[in-house]
């Protein structure tokens, strides 16, 4: 009896043994993981990225091959350190750090040791590689850019860190990835998926062979191209435009909200961030803290749009029925408010209706009409919130919702905005009147700038401005053909519009005239101010300027700053007349505007807050 006891014993252990086995791999294998398991080797087999043209077709950015030696830090054994340091080109103290940062990575995993070998260095490393074990070469895919502009337009690849390790299990140490520019924000197109092979190993961990014959390996899937909208001439000649200058440049496409130039000045040579030397060029530019070379000023830029913002401030006023086309102003020279210290005023004075308030910049019309729009509440708090919805509906004091992976709101104030700063004071229209010439509280980037200048060139309207133009395979982002309409009636932009024509007409900007080309834009000009050591100092003013053409049916609308650059019409002014007509005819007549502008630099200025010189005030 105990002998039959015993024998069931064994015969229901041995049932349940093979029940449990029988489960785990057959109805239940999902909880085996091949990239866990330490028996099987992983080798990464990387995709080609994607390639990257310009709207006309152009191509961009490529590829170019690149070697990675890789090491499996528990699978190193002894070895000649210094005959291996030699053939990478590194110190023992640099072999130490990477071997200890691979192996706190993972012992068992493969970690990127040294990258971007040469061709050159790969055939030599290549007959040696045996002696290494715990080492092999893994070839993958570098950017080769074909151009040398647009650096903030494409962005870099670099390697991913810990952090972006952590948040998408795509990557591993040592992948690449998209930093900035289009790189980064079509990373996912342009990336692919990597395939993966899976070797079997023995226990002395050697290869034994493909992994089930191959059975679980993938293929690589290449990244897909991507046509992206800027037209690579026309942004070639704005960075050569702004040579010696330091600001930004944003032109777009009115009727479809693609952008045609991304300039940030100054720039730099994309091809400087690939390879071996891409991270102390990296350093370089990063540690630039007069030229700034890694901040897209075109995006980040926030400063006081200055004049015209004047625009927005009469198209406000007609929509909220405050004056007419033909309401005028007599301006004795200044804005005398309150018993305060009058605004100040450059048009000449003189009788001025809306057009030629706009066509001479005249502050004291537009304090005027401003005054009109918020006292037409019952009170300021109430007007402000009007007039603040009619300038945000212009895609201002917001994020834009652009394709671009940087960027700022700027700064619209509201009724709130001035309760909470006034709480114990009855502000009024007076009190921020400098928000009527696009100073006080109003901030903007050139893109926001670009943007309702292209709403005005639409008469109402504009598409988010984006930087994709096509996904090979792919439609683009419904929300970049998608109309956003202003709170202004279509009806009261024609004598806006009409007034900024006459700005190179009979205004501040006639002597910017384009043969040929009807122009319409306005001339602006900000305070700059810094901190040195504690104390504001005020710099040379910023250049400022936004344009469209041709008045009717309009084909591009941009925005310049200068920083530093002086009056809108002496350096912005001149960049913008000669971007519209490199864009619209192919070729520049205005030499001598070109000529000015590429023989004169703005380098001193931006030296002297480091050089002790003095000031230069206006």
């Amino acid at each position: 009896m105990r002998q039959l006891l015993l024998f069931a014993s064994i015969i229901i252990v041995g049932i349940v043994f093979i029940g449990r086995l029988f489960y785990l791999q057959i109805y239940n294998s999902d909880n085996y993981n091949l990239f866990e398991d330490p028996a099987i080797r992983k080798v990464y087999d990387y995709p080609k990225r994607g390639f990257v043209f310009d709207r006309n077709g152009k191509l961009l950015v490529a590829n170019q091959p690149s070697y990675d030696v890789m090491v499996i830090p528990r699978e190193v054994k002894p070895l000649d350190t210094v005959e291996f340091c030699s053939l990478l080109k590194i110190d023992k103290a640099q072999f130490i750090k990477t071997y200890n940062k691979a192996y706190h990575y993972s012992p068992r995993l493969p970690s990127v040791f040294v990258s971007h070998l040469s061709k050159e260095d790969y055939a030599v490393l290549q007959e040696k590689m045996r002696k290494y074990e715990g080492f092999y070469i893994q070839k993958r895919s570098l950017r080769d850019y074909q151009t040398s502009i647009g650096a903030n337009v494409l962005g870099f690849i670099a390697e991913v860190n810990q952090g972006q390790i952590q948040k998408n299990p795509y990557y591993k140490m040592g992948d690449l990835i998209g930093k900035q520019g289009v790189e980064l924000s079509y990373e996912e197109e342009l990336r692919g998926v990597k395939g993966v092979k899976f070797i079997q190993k023995d226990r002395f961990n050697r290869d034994l062979g493909p992994y089930k014959d191959g059975k679980f390996d993938t293929i690589p899937a290449p990244g897909k191209d991507i046509t992206i909208t800027i037209d690579s001439k026309l942004q070639a000649y704005g960075e050569k435009l702004m040579v010696n200058k330091r600001g930004g440049i944003v032109a777009i496409e009115p009727k479809t909200g693609e952008i045609l130039a991304l300039v940030s000045a100054p720039s730099y040579n994309p091809n400087l961030l690939v390879g071996r030397k891409r991270s102390k060029n990296y350093t370089k530019l990063y540690n630039d803290s007069i030229h700034l070379p890694l901040i897209d000023k075109g995006l980040l830029r926030v400063h006081e749009p200055g004049s015209p913002f004047k625009a927005l401030v009469a198209l406000a006023a007609l929509q909220e029925d405050v004056i007419t086309p033909k309401f005028s102003v007599t301006c004795r020279g200044a804005y005398h408010y309150g018993g305060r210290r009058p605004m100040g005023c450059h048009c000449g004075g003189g009788r001025r209706d809306l057009t030629k308030g706009i066509a001479k910049s005249c502050n004291s019309y537009f304090a005027t009409i401003f005054r009109k729009s918020i006292d037409k509440y019952s009170n300021a708090s109430k007007g402000m919130d009007a007039w603040s919805k009619h300038i945000k509906s212009f895609g201002l004091g917001q994020y834009l919702g652009t394709d671009l992976p940087i960027g700022k709101k700027g700064n619209i104030p509201d009724g709130a905005y001035y309760d909470n700063w006034y709480p114990d004071f009855r502000w009024g229209a007076t009190t921020i009147i400098s928000n009527s010439i696009g100073q006080g509280e109003i901030l903007t980037t050139p893109i926001h700038m670009a943007n309702f200048t292209a709403a005005i060139a639409n008469r109402g309207y504009y598409y988010t401005p984006h930087i994709i133009k096509g996904i090979e395979g792919e439609k683009i982002n419904k929300d970049f053909v998608t109309k956003h309409e202003t709170t202004v009636a279509p009806k009261h932009f024609d004598p806006i519009i009409e007034g900024l024509y006459d700005v190179y007409e009979n205004g501040t900007a006639r002597f910017l005239r384009i043969p040929g080309i009807e122009i319409c834009g306005k001339t602006g000009t900000a305070e700059n101010f810094i901190k040195i050591d504690g104390e504001r100092m005020q710099l040379q003013d910023h250049s400022i300027f936004v344009a469209f053409a041709p008045k009717d049916n309009p084909k591009i609308a941009l925005a310049v700053l200068v920083e530093n650059g002086h009056y809108g019409s002496i350096y912005a002014g001149r960049i913008a007349s000669l971007m519209i007509e490199q864009y619209l005819k192919g070729e520049i007549t205005r030499t001598d505007m070109e000529t000015w502008l590429l023989n004169n630099s703005l380098e001193d200025e931006y030296i002297k807050p480091y050089s002790g010189q003095p000031f230069s005030i206006n």
